[in-house]
């Protein structure tokens, strides 16, 4: 995909562009759709805008607190639903929308049974782990560094490991502390553009997900003001003809919905998760 030079087409206009770690956050209608329609899950909508998920089993709980210090959505398990989180895991509010939802998707489709069908022999087991789907994209380990880092082959994305002995609650408690990273931009171990936390415990297939929606290679759909302007510069790009039969933008389209088509709101179907609103003086922010 060719690399645009002066921009010929306006600032409105969906763009086919790659990497999709460059992308920018978009919009996040995706993890709202699993979420809205995944059997027996309750949603509760607080202060106006923050909304919060339970899974039926009351071990899941997801949070998109929009003004808490990282944004985005955090998720959190608990195999005592009244118990100390056995994990943590954040996407901060600038995280491509295709990156999150793999995540979500993987966690929604694989709680029924506690990932049962994710573990050695399950029937999604992929035998891949984040480190082997990054080092089958070129990405490659950072030799004498601590923690382990593994960084993309055009340098503007990373994924790090924290070692060392560490008490468990310790990340818990401060999501800088979290034993995995994801992050991008133009530099991301030091300057990141948004990053991505997995606390200890965050079981390996669902950081696996993850880890290949960050390598996908396919371009994303944009407008193309969404695209971060520290970013222009290292990404492609080229127009979005819709009028043109082209594997390349079908898939794009697969992988994105549209960013400038206005959706009508849909009634919640009976599985739907039921939505209670809630009004509050005050919260605690993560």
């Amino acid at each position: 995909m060719p690399t645009t030079g002066p921009r010929t087409f306006g600032p409105d206009s969906d763009v086919l562009m790659a990497p999709v770690y460059l992308a920018g956050p978009g919009p996040g209608e995706a993890v709202f759709n699993t979420l809205d329609s995944a059997a027996g899950w309750t949603k509760v909508v607080a202060f106006g805008e923050d909304t919060y998920y339970t899974s039926p089993c009351q071990r899941v709980r997801i949070a998109n607190v929009v003004d808490s210090h990282y944004g985005g959505w955090t998720f959190s398990y608990s195999e005592d639903p009244l118990g100390v989180p056995d994990w943590i895991t954040t996407f901060d509010r600038d995280a491509p929308r295709e990156i999150v939802p793999a995540f979500t998707d993987t966690l929604v489709a694989g709680l029924p049974n506690n990932f049962a069908d994710y573990f050695s022999g399950g029937e999604h087991d992929t035998r891949h782990t984040p480190a082997t789907v990054l080092s089958s994209h070129q990405w490659e380990a950072v030799r004498d560094t601590r923690p382990f880092r593994m960084v993309s082959p055009d340098g503007h994305a990373a994924y790090r490991m924290r070692g060392g002995w560490l008490h468990e609650y310790d990340e818990l408690l401060d999501t800088e502390k979290s034993t995995w990273r994801m992050s991008a931009g133009p530099a991301p171990l030091s300057a990141p553009s948004w990053q991505a936390y997995f606390s200890r415990g965050t079981p390996e297939h669902l950081i696996t997900a993850t880890a290949l929606a960050l390598t996908d290679p396919r371009p994303v759909v944009r407008a193309d003001f969404l695209i971060p302007d520290r970013h222009r510069s290292l990404v492609e790009t080229q127009p979005l003809c819709l009028g043109q039969a082209n594997p390349r933008t079908t898939a794009a389209l697969a992988r994105s919905p549209r960013t400038n088509v206005m959706h009508p709101v849909q009634p919640p179907t009976a599985s739907a998760a039921p939505v209670t609103h809630v009004i509050a003086s005050s919260r605690r922010q993560r």
